[in-house]
């Protein structure tokens, strides 16, 4: 109590600088995850990425984030073993965000794409067992985000398979995929906008203020969804097509040229379901260690998450995804298989629609493993020789690696930040 004491305005100052630089490495580096599969497929330019994804990964922190905020600092170790010593709970959150913020910034330069959600959990549970033993940590709910790594991946590739298949059928594979693509693509814009503001709606906007009903939400979304369609359609309207060419080579190139607006849609999604999920690793522990402070050592069963502290998470995101995002987001756009608009739409459409579903059930999963999983989709639609399984298993390799790397990072800072404060 006296340690929290005597150091509150120093923890403090630490606490926001090293939420930030986790953030910042969120978004240097999952922001591949976010816009890489738009940039991929050749739909936006790198700098329209990150104008776009600036938006969305902000709005999506600050408006949906606090849901998942909650289970990342006090779901993975037992708050009650540190009742006693409330100090080394601050200490070892601030230990967990330093190596967090590390490891994705090696990540980062490597062009790794890494978890977030594996650095800031394996984190955590490094400090866990070095403050207090293997009794702090909860492994049943690790279990449970554990289950969900393995779960995720194969949720976004079936469904990055089932849209992509759906595509082929109801388009590509048709007498006339130009007109089939005018009739189906708004649609396929409804999907995008139904399924991101169905959560928004219900789960996020209480962080703003706004309360909502189960109805009110569904209406609401429905009508967002349709508004989508209609830009999605006026949109489709205005890219021009030259009508005299008929082979099929060229008719596969403009229905992708119509695609692109799809694509631009469904990359904002997925920046915002991933700024809606992932800033709870940076501000989760952050969080902790200001209530900490602010009730003057009490460990409470849930740290609440303020909005100045949501604003401290976006704010973190955007910029590293504005100064090093460029480098990640090559991996999963062009490494893993080619891919076109269409195929870009529905890897990210897939993929968004996971997160946002985790996001507002307050599941910690891993947009790296989403992603990945949903690229992987729909290059299996065109058959295993379409994925590159060199890259996958590096990526796969750089997945295992990245939880004990966090563990035993946070382990040596908890061990030297006890040092100087007791």
């Amino acid at each position: 109590m006296e340690i929290i004491a005597q150091h509150s305005t120093l923890f403090l100052v630490l606490a926001i600088v090293f939420g930030l630089y986790m953030t910042w490495g969120i978004g240097a580096n999952d922001v591949a995850n976010a816009m890489g599969t738009s940039v991929g497929s050749g739909s936006i330019t790198v700098k329209q990425a990150i104008m776009i994804a600036a938006v969305m990964e902000f709005c999506g922190a600050y408006l949906a984030g606090g849901g998942v905020a909650s289970t990342i600092s006090k779901g993975i170790i037992d708050g009650k073993l540190f009742e006693p010593m409330p100090e080394h709970l601050v200490m070892g959150m601030l230990a967990a965000l330093l190596a967090a913020g590390i490891w994705l910034m090696v990540a980062s330069f490597q062009g790794w794409p890494v978890s977030t959600t594996h650095t800031i959990v394996g984190a955590v549970v490094g400090i866990g067992v070095a403050a207090v033993g293997t009794d702090a940590v909860q492994w049943g709910k690790l279990g449970e985000i554990v289950a969900s790594w393995f779960v995720s991946p194969v949720l976004g590739g079936i469904l990055g398979l089932l849209l992509m298949l759906s595509i082929q059928k109801l388009i590509l594979n048709t007498e006339d995929p130009i007109a089939q693509a005018r009739k189906w693509g708004p649609a396929y814009a409804f999907l995008v906008g139904w399924i991101v503001a169905l959560v928004t709606l219900t789960k996020g906007l209480k962080h703003v203020g706004l309360h909502l009903s189960t109805m009110e939400g569904n209406i609401l979304a429905v009508v967002v969804g349709i508004l989508l369609a209609i830009i999605g359609r006026i949109m489709m309207g205005r890219v021009k097509i030259d009508t005299k060419k008929d082979n099929k080579d060229f008719r596969f190139a403009s229905v992708e040229k119509l695609f692109i607006p799809m694509m631009i849609f469904t990359g904002a999604a997925m920046a915002f379901a991933h700024g809606s999920n992932d800033v709870a690793n940076g501000i989760g522990p952050m969080a902790a260690v200001i209530n900490l402070i602010n009730s003057g050592g009490i460990v409470a069963a849930k740290s609440p998450v303020a909005p100045w502290m949501l604003l401290i998470g976006g704010i973190g995101i955007v910029v590293g995804l504005a100064t090093y995002g460029y480098k990640v987001m090559q991996t999963i756009g062009t490494k893993i298989t080619e891919l076109t608009p269409t195929r870009g739409y529905a890897a990210t459409l897939a993929g968004a629609s996971v997160v946002v579903l985790a996001s507002g059930l307050g599941l910690p999963v891993s947009t790296t493993h989403i992603a990945v999983g949903a690229v992987m989709g729909v290059g299996i639609a065109r058959g295993i020789g379409a994925i590159d399984l060199k890259v996958i298993g590096g990526i796969v390799l750089s997945w295992f690696v990245t939880v004990p790397a966090g563990a035993i990072l946070a382990a040596i800072f908890y061990y030297v930040m006890k040092g100087m404060f007791l």
